[in-house]
């Protein structure tokens, strides 16, 4: 019967701390992922336009004084082929980090 006791108690003891070990686990990140996220610039934009009929990239960035590879560092994540009316377009910003 305390063999029983003291084997029941071993297991429950193995348990616990392999429960620990993985919980601990899960909580840490790398301290390199933590600087590569916080490295990332952020665009603000200070100017936008809302894309009207007919609207192109080239033709709005240069109604606004900018060069094609100024509009489109502007607006990274834009398609040039599907521009839609009422897209909000960044014509003026900057990034930070």
């Amino acid at each position: 019967m305390a063999r029983n006791e003291i084997s029941a108690v071993s297991y429950s003891t193995l348990l616990l701390v392999f429960l620990l070990i993985i919980s601990n686990a899960e909580c840490r990140t790398s301290p390199n992922a933590l600087d590569a996220a916080d490295a990332t610039p952020v665009l603000t934009c200070s100017k936008v336009y809302g894309a009207q009929e007919g609207d192109t990239c080239s033709g709005i960035g240069s109604n606004f004084g900018l060069s094609d590879d100024s509009f489109l560092a502007l607006n990274p994540n834009i398609n040039c082929r599907t521009i839609f009316v009422g897209q909000w377009l960044c014509l003026k910003g900057g990034f930070s980090s």
